[in-house]
């Protein structure tokens, strides 16, 4: 008998606008039919917190199958593969927010505390209802007028709702007991087996990373992590490290005035025609003709995620 054929998973990479508190997609294009199917999970580099307003469908969370309806909502963490199946148009609408930072303002200058309640809020994904969880649902809606509206101090209260909304949930997930039905198969042990090297990537991405540093975060040999990694996210290590390199380096081009010599050496690439050689593989365009395009602004960067599956 062969080999299983493992599901296609996709990474998304997701930026907090510059100066805001999460990232909110709000509002009326977000009325679509949702998901292909269970073969076509992905996962992505922040909390992602979604608010189903209206519909029922299907909430993939690894190898779990959820029904969902109207006024439910989800929490699902960082690196965690899943994906929102619909037959008919529904209506979520979603915030993004990096899980660590909020953690970092909760216990100011205790990263073991940060690091020990962030293995909490990860270790599974849930899906709610909002009339069993009526005090984090207000929270989650009133996070998302706040963004929409955005009247005076809307970051600052958005700021404090949020660390109200991961209080709330450190203190449901330290009282529930591991699921064995969120417990997913061979896919997503992979993938959390790389997951120190994913993380390794996202903090340390600027720096002369080595594929040797990645292997040992996830105490594998070299040879064997190069693998694993591939075999997973089908995407080789160093073209992930280039693809975070060249999703922040749109980001600085799209926030900052810096020379591309000086983004280039930002995001880590030791010199401009390898900072260069990579921009056109990813986005098949050079990074001055990226910069130029005014289309490339706002939105546009934040929608285009590149798939970590070959030949799209």
């Amino acid at each position: 008998m062969g080999r299983k054929k493992r599901a296609k998973i996709e990474f998304r990479f997701y930026e907090v606008p510059q100066g805001e508190r999460c990232l909110a997609l709000l509002g009326e294009k977000w009325i679509m039919v949702y998901g292909k199917s269970d073969k076509y999970l992905h996962f992505h580099n922040l909390f992602e917190v979604g608010y189903c307003r209206n519909g029922e469908g299907h909430l993939i969370l690894g190898e779990k199958t959820c029904n969902y309806e109207s006024g439910m909502f989800s929490a699902i963490p960082a690196n965690y593969p899943h994906t929102t199946i619909s037959y008919q148009e529904n209506f979520w609408e979603y915030i993004f927010f990096d899980m660590e930072e909020v953690l970092s303002q909760i216990y100011p200058g205790n990263p073991s505390r940060v690091r020990q309640t962030l293995d909490i809020v990860n270790k599974r994904a849930d899906l709610f209802y909002e009339d069993e969880q009526a005090e984090m649902a207000q929270i989650i809606k009133s996070i998302m007028e706040e963004m929409r509206d955005k009247k005076p101090y809307y970051n600052e209260t958005t700021a404090n709702l949020l660390r109200a909304f991961v209080l709330l949930l450190i203190r449901i997930q330290e009282h529930r007991t591991a699921d064995s039905r969120f417990v997913r198969g061979e896919d997503r042990a992979a993938l959390k087996s790389i997951n120190p090297a994913i993380e390794f990537v996202d903090r340390n991405y600027s720096e002369n990373v080595k594929i040797a540093e990645l292997a040992l975060s996830c105490s594998m040999s070299e040879t064997h992590f190069r693998r694993v990694f591939e075999d997973v996210i089908n995407m080789s290590p160093i073209d992930y490290l280039n693809l975070v390199r060249i999703q922040n380096a749109c980001r600085i081009m799209n926030t900052t005035e810096h020379s591309m010599e000086v983004v280039a050496s930002e995001c880590g690439f030791t010199n401009f025609s390898t900072f260069n050689r990579n921009f056109r593989k990813f986005l098949n365009t050079s990074p001055y003709q990226w910069k130029k395009n005014r289309e490339n602004y706002e939105s546009k960067l934040l929608n285009y995620n590149i798939s970590a599956i070959r030949g799209w």
